[in-house]
C-alpha cells in the first residue's frame, strides 16, 4: 500500500498495474490472519476481495509471471499456497456474508483454519 492509500484504493492500482484491467466493482469477501505466515514468520492480515466486473483487455504476462484465465470449478488445479484451499471456496460461493479467519503458520504451514460470518 501506498502511505495515502485505502485498502480499495490499492487494490484498484494494483490490478491496475500489475494486469491491465480497471476495477468497476469488486466486493469485500473476507479477512484473513495468517500468523506465523511471513517469510520471517511474522504476522499477516489480508483482505479477500472478488472482482465482480471490470473494463481493458488485461496483459498475458507480468514480472511475476503468466496471467491466464482459469474457470473456478478448475481453480484448485492451479499451484497456490496450501492454505489458499480452505478459504477460496468461501470467496466463490452464493453466500453475501464477509467472512473473517484465522489461520496460524508453523514452519510454513498452516496448522488450523477458522472463520465466522457476519
Amino acid at each position: 500500500m501506498l502511505p495515502a492509500e485505502d485498502i480499495y484504493q490499492c487494490l484498484v492500482r494494483e490490478i491496475s498495474e500489475e494486469a491491465n484491467i480497471f476495477c468497476e466493482r469488486a466486493v469485500l469477501r473476507g479477512t484473513i490472519n495468517w500468523t506465523g505466515f511471513g517469510p520471517q514468520g511474522e504476522n499477516w492480515f489480508g483482505f479477500i476481495y472478488r472482482i465482480e466486473h471490470f473494463s481493458g483487455t488485461p496483459r498475458l504476462s507480468n514480472e511475476e509471471g503468466d496471467l491466464v484465465w482459469v474457470d473456478v470449478a478448475d481453480i484448485f488445479k492451479l499451484p497456490m499456497w496450501e492454505g489458499d484451499k480452505y478459504f477460496l471456496p468461501l470467496v466463490f460461493d452464493d453466500d453475501p456474508r464477509i467472512f473473517h479467519g484465522f489461520m496460524p503458520y508453523r514452519n510454513a504451514h498452516p496448522i488450523s483454519w477458522s472463520y465466522s460470518r457476519i
